[in-house]
């Protein structure tokens, strides 16, 4: 079902995909933000005269960020419109990544990706919110999972690029890389994407009104259920990425160029089950998709602990067991949300911020474990299943309460 003015439906499905290409990509920055500057990890320590752990902090801690910038853009998304937050979250983004190619120390890196995560955070909540004003129930969950699509192309391109503009110039040119496609989607938004958002159907008030909004979706528990799990799968998601750096190119040897090419093969498993996702939708509910994918992603979370462990297959085995743990990452998120966000249409801006601080602070808070555990496959494996196991209880949590919410369109 789609929810389009006229002006956007002659010919629908073209226009759909500009819309899908153009919040695939504003919903990819963050992710790209993050992975573009990931196999520069060991040289930022070594440059700034830092330690692994603090130079997995500065990915974490972006995360965080992105967790706080969501809740307070969110609202301000809800009452303003979803364009102007928007516009000034991507300038800040510019400001702050080319303040991020100066950082004379890591303190200074990790407090400025602190402010990053928090400005491209609106990226993320209109992305989700845009979504929910233009379409609703299944064809969410199937618009969302093209996004993730585009989403699971950043781990493909980002290291690689990343590689690449460090080898030619340093990493500190990575963040200037960043700065310049912040612009380049501000132009974007700027020349092609229209307010979704209607005056009428903006929420007014103050603080006050913004605690409500809050208020009332934290005492859903269905929604909170549901919003939990695209967080704990990140964390199973962002365990790997910030513990991968180090697993594969300290203890395994792996060059640059090697380890950009494992990031866009594992990459490439998010996308496949993305768009395999998108077409299952339509004939299956995104609860039993959730369910099944969460099922058989623990059966292969078990795996990759106990091949971390013995050693079985060496890198190859691993990678093996990684691939398939992270392919069924991309059914995940796109069906938690757009279930979650079916509840609340009318605030759509506030629900996609408590979804996306949720899923940034859960991450944020997870990932750094893998280095404190000490930065090895096992660690960063254990973290994994871990955030797995929390993300299964739960689901066995949300189900009846779904089915108590009466649901019916998404069973």
């Amino acid at each position: 079902m789609f929810a389009m003015p006229d002006d956007l439906t002659s010919p629908r499905r073209a226009r759909t995909y500009r819309w899908v290409i153009m919040l695939g990509a504003l919903a990819a920055l963050p992710a790209f933000t993050v992975d573009m500057y990931l196999p520069s990890l060991p040289e930022v320590a070594a440059d700034l005269g830092s330690t692994d752990s603090f130079a997995q902090l500065s990915v974490s801690i972006m995360l965080i960020g992105g967790a706080f910038g969501q809740l307070v853009i969110g609202p301000l998304s809800d009452r303003w419109g979803r364009r102007a937050p928007l516009m000034w979250g991507l300038a800040l983004h510019v400001v702050t990544s080319l303040l991020c190619a100066f950082a004379p120390t890591m303190d200074v890196l990790i407090g400025l990706r602190l402010l990053q995560g928090f400005f491209n955070a609106a990226c993320g909540v209109a992305a989700m919110a845009v979504v929910r004003d233009r379409f609703v129930g299944a064809e969410a969950a199937r618009i969302l999972s093209r996004l993730m699509l585009i989403i699971g192309v950043a781990p493909m391109l980002a290291p690689a690029f990343g590689s690449a503009v460090a080898a030619a110039a340093g990493w500190r040119w990575v963040f200037a890389f960043l700065a310049l496609a912040g612009v380049g989607m501000a132009v974007v938004v700027w020349r092609l994407m229209p307010e979704t958002l209607p005056v009428e159907r903006r929420q007014g008030g103050g603080p006050r009104t913004v605690l409500g909004g809050y208020g009332t979706l934290l005492r859903d528990k269905h929604f909170m259920a549901l919003a939990v799990l695209p967080g704990l799968g990140q964390a199973v998601l962002m365990s790997y990425v910030v513990g991968s750096p180090f697993v594969f190119q300290e203890y395994y040897g792996l060059s640059h160029t090697q380890f950009s090419l494992l990031f866009a093969i594992n990459g490439l498993g998010l996308v496949l089950s993305a768009q395999v996702n998108a077409s299952l939708v339509r004939r299956v509910a995104p609860i039993r998709l959730l369910r099944s994918a969460l099922l058989v992603q623990g059966v292969f979370a078990v795996g990759l602990l106990v091949v971390a462990i013995t050693q079985f297959g060496g890198v190859v085995g691993l990678l093996v067991m990684l691939w398939i743990v992270l392919a069924f990452q991309g059914l995940i998120p796109a069906n938690a949300s757009a279930i979650a966000l079916s509840r609340h249409g009318e605030r759509a801006g506030t629900a996609a911020a408590v979804i996306g601080a949720v899923q940034s602070g859960v991450a944020g808070a997870v990932s750094p474990l893998v280095g404190v555990l000490g930065g090895d496959a096992v660690a960063m494996s254990a973290v994994m299943l871990g955030a797995w196991v929390c993300a299964l209880a739960v689901l066995a949590l949300a189900t009846p309460a779904y089915r108590r919410g009466g649901w019916t369109q998404l069973a």
